[in-house]
């Protein structure tokens, strides 16, 4: 199979801080991450200042900051972007990140980002999803919240712009942690199958079982939320992955993306010799003497050093004359 496309992302885990961004980059490569992404946007942009926190974030952050106050902490300026991006690129790791205003999506085109991710707050909004299908560029496209009916309005405006084939779509649920009980893993590939797009899935949850879980369900893209330290105060750490769990994350979906296989069923290649040790034949369950006739009560099968007739043919040896002298256990 095509080999799955890894996002780490770092979101705004960096906490406002050029020093820990540049760390998660690091971080995501030791993983084997394919890339690292963060998210763009001016505060005055996205939120306004009567805007409210989702209930994660109260918890998560200072419950008296408000959500653009707390959004304008984690802003990063296009000077930190160019850093950023240099410094993915020294290490050979793509760098990404989710712009949520046209400004943002403007200033990452401007700095030649190979590809835009469009959240799922922003499935909705008609002329972000519009300037960024004119980028010309591959597009990943989050779900979270939304209805069949919003992803086909969404990639109405956005194939007015690009290809349908510039399109990956990611089933998501934006509740951080998300619930097992609400990861609807399936709606993925109906997803796939109703719009005809590559598909893939945005995690939340706890843990790496769902990220791996989708790529045995035919992922071509996972993304998933990591951060240096779960304790650190800030939207997103307490739902993300450590560095050590990123990593067994990755290695837990290259070895199930390689253990796919083609599909087709068939001895492989490290079973074959097993095939004369612990397949059986037939063979004498007492001393035969030539001439006897073969039956239940003088053959049986068992596993031998030598491969003789396949029990497959029992019915067919059953009545048979003895031709030679069998001792015990000699394959017939």
């Amino acid at each position: 199979m095509q080999k799955v496309y890894i996002i780490a992302e770092a979101g705004v885990n960096h906490n406002g801080s050029l020093d820990i961004a540049k760390a998660l980059i690091d971080e995501a490569y030791r993983a084997g991450a394919d890339a690292v992404k963060f998210q763009t946007f001016k505060a005055e942009n996205l939120a306004s200042k009567t805007a409210l926190k989702a209930s994660y974030q109260k918890q998560t952050t200072n419950a008296n900051q408000s959500q653009y106050d707390m959004l304008k902490s984690l802003e990063l300026s296009y000077d930190d972007h160019v850093e950023l991006i240099s410094h993915a690129k020294s290490l050979g790791i793509d760098f990404l990140s989710t712009a949520f205003d046209i400004d943002s999506a403007n200033m990452l085109y401007e700095l030649g980002i190979k590809s835009f991710k469009i959240p799922s707050g922003e499935i909705t909004n008609l002329p972000l999803l519009r300037t960024i299908a004119k980028f010309q560029k591959p597009i990943i496209l989050s779900t979270g919240m939304a209805t069949m009916s919003e992803i086909s309005d969404a990639l109405s405006i956005l194939t007015q712009y690009t290809k349908l084939e510039n399109i990956t779509i990611l089933h998501a649920n934006t509740q951080y942690p998300t619930p097992f009980c609400d990861v609807n893993l399936k709606a993925m590939n109906s997803i796939g199958a109703e719009f005809g797009v590559k598909f893939g899935y945005s995690d939340h949850t706890l843990g790496i079982y769902v990220p791996i879980g989708a790529v045995a369900l035919g992922a071509s893209v996972i993304e998933k939320h990591f951060t240096l330290d779960k304790t650190q105060n800030g939207p997103d750490h307490k739902a993300s992955l450590e560095p050590n769990e990123l990593k067994m994350m990755v290695d837990g979906i290259r070895a199930m993306e390689v253990s796919l296989g083609d599909g087709i069923k068939r001895p492989s290649p490290s079973e074959i010799e097993n095939i004369n040790i612990v397949r059986k034949s037939i063979v004498a369950k007492r001393d035969i003497i030539k001439g006897e006739i073969l039956n239940e009560q003088n053959i049986t099968t068992k596993r031998s050093l030598l491969i003789g007739i396949s029990p497959m043919k029992w019915d067919k040896v059953i009545g048979q004359i003895a031709k030679k002298d069998y001792k015990k256990d000699e394959i017939i």
